[in-house]
């Protein structure tokens, strides 16, 4: 079954020299086809940089696996670790 074609906006954007020259280089680095393609690969990385880490499946399971370790108490943590306070 067709859908029909998927329309992506478009924008016109304006870009210093400074941030021109960025996308030049993170488009040659990463092998992108354009400046459209880099943007948006630039858009996805700080989202994923941006994502809180506790909203993701690992970081819940890591902290869930933690918390069935076993703790030792610590009364003097300094003490304990040789650390000159």
């Amino acid at each position: 079954m067709y859908l029909g074609e998927i329309i992506m906006p478009q924008a016109l954007i304006k870009l210093d020299e400074k941030i021109n020259r960025v996308l030049n280089i993170v488009k040659a680095k990463y092998d992108l086809k354009d400046k459209s393609e880099t943007i948006e690969f630039i858009v996805k990385k700080y989202i994923e940089y941006e994502n809180e880490p506790e909203l993701k499946p690992e970081f819940i399971k890591k902290i869930n696996k933690i918390k069935k370790e076993k703790s030792i108490r610590v009364d003097d943590f300094a003490k304990r670790y040789g650390l000159d306070v």
